[in-house]
Formats: C-alpha cells, sequence, structure tokens
C-alpha cells in the first residue's frame, strides 16, 4: 500500500482500524487474499476522501469495507455455484494469530463457523455480522447496509435461524477437540478399520475441497464406515511417508496431514467429545500455501 502521495495522517487512521476492518472482510468473505483485496479498495477510497469532512472516520471505514465485502461476496458466490466440489474456507497463517490481527478471538472466527456462514445469503451475511459479531445496532447496521431497520432486523433473524440448524449438535472445548485429532493421528500411523471406525459417530459427515486440482470427494461422504474404509486407505496408501502434525488454525485445533514432503491437507473437526461428527479435510494447494511456512519438517505423528 506504499505510495509516495499518501497523507500521513490517512495511513494513521486506516492502520488504527485495520485489524476491525480485517476481521470483517475476512469473515464476510472465507479468503485472506479477498479480505486483503478489499482493504486496499477501502484504503484507496480513504485516500480520495478529506477526513476532516468525517463526522465519524471509524464508521465510514467499517461502511465502505462492508459495502465492498458485499459486492466481492456477491461475485463469489456466483462463481462458487461452478467450483468443482464443496467448497471450504482458507485458514489465516498462524503466525498471523495475534490479539491484533485476530480481533476478538471467538467462535466466530473459526473455520467451523465460517463454513455455516456460507449457508446464508450475502445480505444475510453482512447483517448477520454487523449485529452479533460487531455489535452494531439494528439501525446502525442498517445505515451501513443502505436498507431499512425492518428489513435489517429481518435479515438477522432469518440468519440465526439458518445459523442455528446448522449448528453441530453438540459445542466441546478445544481440549476435547485436540483428543479427538490425537487419537486419529495414533490411528493412521498403525491403521485398523475397526479403530478408524471407533472414532466416527454413525452419521458422521466428510467434506473435502480439493477445488478440482487435488484428489478429493467432490460430495460430502457420510456414515462412519465409509469414513473408516476411506481413511484406512489413504493410511495404507501413503505408509510411513504421512504424517500428521498438530496446529492451531482460527483459535481452534487444526491437523495438518504431510504426503512426503507435501502439505496435503488441513483437516478440522467437529466432535461430541468421544466421536467426530464431522471433518472438513482442505487439500486445494492454492488454499495451503498459506500454511507452509509454519510446517516442520521433523514433527512427531502422535499428538499426545
Amino acid at each position: 500500500m506504499e505510495n509516495p502521495t499518501v497523507n500521513d495522517a490517512d495511513t494513521t487512521l486506516f492502520e488504527q482500524h485495520r485489524s476491525r476492518l480485517f476481521g470483517l472482510a475476512y469473515r464476510m468473505l472465507g479468503t485472506p487474499s479477498d479480505a486483503e483485496d478489499v482493504l486496499h479498495d477501502a484504503w484507496l477510497r480513504l485516500h480520495e476522501q478529506d477526513i476532516a469532512e468525517l463526522d465519524d472516520p471509524e464508521a465510514w471505514l467499517v461502511t465502505v469495507t462492508t459495502r465492498l465485502a458485499l459486492d466481492r461476496l456477491r461475485r463469489v458466490k456466483a462463481e462458487r455455484e461452478h467450483y468443482p466440489g464443496p467448497w471450504l474456507p482458507e485458514p489465516l497463517a498462524p503466525e498471523a494469530e495475534n490479539p491484533d490481527a485476530a480481533l476478538e478471538r471467538s467462535e466466530s472466527l473459526t473455520l467451523s463457523f465460517l463454513v455455516m456462514l456460507e449457508r446464508l445469503s450475502p445480505e444475510e451475511r453482512a447483517a448477520f455480522l454487523l449485529h452479533e459479531v460487531f455489535d452494531y445496532s439494528h439501525a446502525e447496521s442498517a445505515a451501513i447496509l443502505q436498507i431499512a431497520e425492518d428489513a435489517c432486523r429481518q435479515r438477522v433473524h432469518r440468519a440465526r435461524t439458518r445459523l442455528r440448524e446448522g449448528r453441530p449438535r453438540f459445542h466441546v472445548d478445544q481440549a476435547a477437540q485436540r483428543r479427538m485429532l490425537a487419537r486419529f493421528a495414533d490411528a493412521m500411523t498403525a491403521p485398523s478399520l475397526d479403530v478408524l471406525r471407533a472414532l466416527f459417530a454413525e452419521d458422521a459427515v466428510l467434506v473435502s475441497d480439493g477445488g478440482g486440482v487435488a484428489r478429493a470427494v467432490l460430495h460430502p461422504l457420510h456414515g462412519a464406515e465409509r469414513l473408516a474404509r476411506l481413511y484406512l486407505q489413504v493410511a495404507r496408501h501413503h505408509g510411513t511417508t504421512l504424517r500428521c502434525e498438530f496446529v492451531m488454525l482460527n483459535g481452534a485445533p487444526a491437523l495438518l496431514m504431510h504426503e512426503g514432503e507435501t502439505l496435503a491437507t488441513a483437516m478440522w473437526i467437529d466432535c461430541d467429545g468421544d466421536r467426530i461428527i464431522a471433518v472438513h479435510s482442505l487439500r486445494h494447494p492454492g488454499k495451503l500455501a498459506r500454511l507452509l511456512s509454519v510446517t516442520k519438517p521433523n514433527a512427531p505423528a502422535s499428538l499426545h
């Protein structure tokens, strides 16, 4: 964003609110690169604006960022209708996860929550995030979105209903998620159909995003038996070249799976404490690229 003609006051103002603006744009779009593009466009618009004329510079920036993100989300939503297989959000790089970059660390930043946000229309998503996550009133949100307050209230209500329907049956703390990921990693090092099957709830589901580039299931895979057989095949095929590494992605436990020297999968789960009820498997190389710098060549397979 360097520009020799930029006013220092513009830069200071923008950087003061950057983490909040990024948090909003990223939750709207689900990919850091799209969020950064939105912030760049917002910064350019600020540069064209006389900030002395702004009654509330933060509100102006939030409004511009929201509208830019909403326009971009409408476009990418249409593109995702032709996406080869399921689409999953792209994690933030772990080294970027500090209080400033991540904004408020909460469920609203987890990858599982971002997946649920895909159930919403762009308009519902914007209204929900402004009101429920960023604590704007219905009146303030309506002004940002240029709609009537009642319409904004209705969008938030519909969003809550949709998200309630899609929410996992259980809310489990990070210790339980990490424990289940550790059991899964151990099972992959000594593969057994019975052991793998015991990890999954009977109605467990796997959603995998290969983006048409990497091998992945093109439709959600259901059932403990089918998931166990799939992962048994993966473990036997790769043998000792398969290595699992524990990381925190977007504030929640996750597993990176390496096939030889290649980072092949980023995996996160929903569980009930004793069984895995949902697996999200990100295999798109482009989305995994952001995580390459944090992988450890000699990381152990077990997470204990």
